[in-house]
């Protein structure tokens, strides 16, 4: 990495360990109480390319023993280099050999069975995608939400995600334990879509 690249590179947390155990909790509670919003917290420094809770979730939970996947907006980017040098992680060479897939907003999502599902006897090897959304709500509901740690159901509405999101995620709910599990992330908001999660439309919609 080039000494021209080093001067450009800003700061990660404020307090690595804090900083690490905070955005793991949030991101915990994202994916056990699934179609809820959360603030994710950004004790950090961040780059100018990519949303700041997309960017912060990654920070936290990537490592050097992981391989990641970054859209086109985001591969050549500031968001990379910073990644990279903060948490030591490896590039896969596509998607579908990624641990962690980051789609920038308006980026195209890789199709969710292309990735890596994991298998019975370790459906943890599977993929977790970090999807860039404009908006997340709870009080308009577009989709209903059941399954584990959920009450009945759970509203909610995303805007930012391609028309053919719901039904690529009814094939992933189908294949649990297999499949991936989703995060979406706003600038400063995140919510998690584990694969035991099932989606369906509004009747309001």
């Amino acid at each position: 990495m080039s000494t021209a690249v080093l001067s450009n590179l800003v700061a990660g947390f404020d307090h690595e360990a804090y900083g690490s155990q905070a955005v793991f909790r949030t991101t915990l509670n994202a994916l056990s109480h699934p179609g809820r919003v959360w603030d994710m917290p950004l004790n950090m420094a961040l780059p100018q390319q990519g949303q700041a809770a997309a960017a912060a979730l990654l920070l936290g939970l990537v490592d050097s023993d992981t391989a990641v996947w970054l859209s086109p907006q985001l591969a050549g980017s500031d968001a990379a280099t910073w990644l990279r040098f903060h948490t030591g992680c490896t590039w896969a060479n596509g998607p579908s050999d990624a641990q962690f897939i980051w789609v920038a907003q308006g980026d195209a999502v890789p199709d969710l069975q292309s990735l890596s599902q994991g298998t019975d006897a370790y459906p943890d090897q599977s993929a977790t995608c970090v999807i860039e959304v404009q908006s997340l709500r709870s009080d308009t509901p577009a989709w209903l939400l059941q399954g584990p740690g959920i009450l009945d159901c759970c509203p909610l509405r995303v805007q930012g995600l391609a028309l053919d999101f719901p039904a690529q995620w009814s094939r992933n709910h189908a294949r649990f334990p297999c499949g991936v599990d989703v995060l979406l992330a706003t600038a400063t908001q995140i919510v998690g879509l584990p694969r035991t999660t099932r989606l369906m439309n509004s009747e309001k919609d």
